[in-house]
């Protein structure tokens, strides 16, 4: 048991390494010795739990999209009317990506790659969360709280908003420091996602306040 125990945190302290890694320097910047020098494990660990980099980046994306997938479709049971549930589906994921930052920067990183790293697979996980997103807004259109909906554009939207935002605080740090504009340094999450929440709504406002 002991040894069962011992695994798996050796495992989960590769992939919480390799995160930050990848996020910081993309696929083809970081190398198998870089991630076990930063997990502090031998380089033969990480071939013997996932073979080779590229499985182990498919393991890293592969439990980002998996935990945030699992705790929006949690979240959201809680709501009633389809503005409660893109309310909640905008903040799970705002919530979830501030306490992992390493996540906005990690999709922004292949998305600017044109996503050639990221396994074929691993799109599975993107098409649920997009797909979530999808039928929320669907649902409001048909019940009359939505109007003029296009799914892939106000995903991009929500999504790449929160991603951007929260990749770039050192730059808006660094932009302060040099010219008086409001950066919003000092917004935290909930603000955040409450005002993307306000505007996305304020478009799509339909004729029902549902």
């Amino acid at each position: 048991m002991t040894n069962e125990r011992d695994s798996i945190k050796t495992k989960q302290r590769i992939i919480v390494s390799a995160i930050e890694l990848f996020a910081k320097d993309g696929f083809d910047g970081v190398s198998v010795d870089l991630i076990a020098k930063k997990a502090d494990v031998n380089k033969a660990m990480i071939y013997y739990y996932f073979k080779n980099k590229a499985k182990l980046y498919e393991k890293v994306i592969k439990t980002l999209l998996d935990n945030i997938y699992e705790q929006i479709v949690l979240d959201i049971k809680k709501a009633k009317k389809p503005r409660d549930e893109l309310k909640i589906f905008i903040e799970t994921f705002c919530n979830f990506a501030w306490n992992n930052p390493y996540l906005s920067s990690l999709m922004l990183a292949e998305l600017g790659s044109g996503a050639k790293n990221l396994p074929s697979d691993m799109f599975v996980g993107l098409k649920k969360i997009f797909l979530l997103l999808s039928n929320i807004l669907k649902k409001g259109e048909e019940k009359g709280c939505f109007f003029d909906v296009k799914p892939i554009i106000i995903h991009f939207m929500i999504i790449g908003t929160i991603n951007l935002f929260i990749s770039t605080k050192d730059l808006r740090n660094r932009v302060v420091q040099k010219i008086d504009a409001d950066v919003c340094n000092e917004c935290d999450e909930k603000e955040l996602s409450s005002y993307v929440y306000k505007k996305i709504v304020k478009m799509l406002k339909g004729e029902q306040p549902c």
